[in-house]
């Protein structure tokens, strides 16, 4: 995968395999300390100690497909710019993804289209809950479909209309998307 968001995209469509009815998905820029974390958490099944232990397997999957290369392509990719991956889960408990990168390292993928990452899990799945924050020092974005699934009253958050709204306020609201030099 070329950049993070189709990274987070993975890891959401595999929280929503675990049936996940809510997905938090946090971004931070840590510039003083040359670090960016990506964390995708979910209230899914979660995974039992074998099967938390082979993730970084690329040859296994429990999605009936010869590979499963998502955890170890993110593993890769944190390692290759200097971070590191960590994974908890526990049966029904949920999963917990952490990706760190060093910020200024070569090799850090961009970060992408968060925006589009999180229209498409907002548009494809309105029934599951997103959470999606952006912090970078002491600035924080934040969206979160509970809140306004509340202030809708009834509008469908997949209508288009609400959908071109979410897409105005990530553009103009969210930060890191103007900040990263990659």
């Amino acid at each position: 995968m070329e950049d993070i968001s189709l990274h987070i995209l993975d890891i959401a469509e595999n929280a929503l395999r675990a049936e996940a009815r809510r997905i938090e998905i946090i971004v931070t820029r840590e510039a003083g300390e040359d670090l960016l974390t990506v964390e995708v958490a979910d209230d899914g099944k979660g995974m039992d100690a074998g099967t938390l232990s082979r993730i970084r397997d690329p040859f296994f999957t429990t999605k009936g497909k010869k590979t499963g290369l998502g955890i170890p392509f993110l593993a890769q990719a944190a390692e290759q710019a200097g971070g590191e991956l960590s994974v908890l889960s526990a049966p029904g408990k949920g999963t917990r993804v952490t990706a760190r990168f060093r910020l200024s390292h070569i090799d850090r993928p961009a970060l992408g289209d968060l925006a589009g990452t999180v229209l498409t899990l907002i548009a494809g799945h309105p029934e599951v809950d997103i959470l999606y924050e952006e912090r970078d020092g002491e600035a924080v974005s934040r969206l979160d479909t509970v809140e306004i699934k509340r202030e809708l009253e009834g509008v469908p958050i997949s209508d288009p209309a609400v959908l071109q709204a979410l897409r105005a306020t990530l553009a103009s609201e969210f930060i890191l998307r103007t900040r990263d030099k990659s």
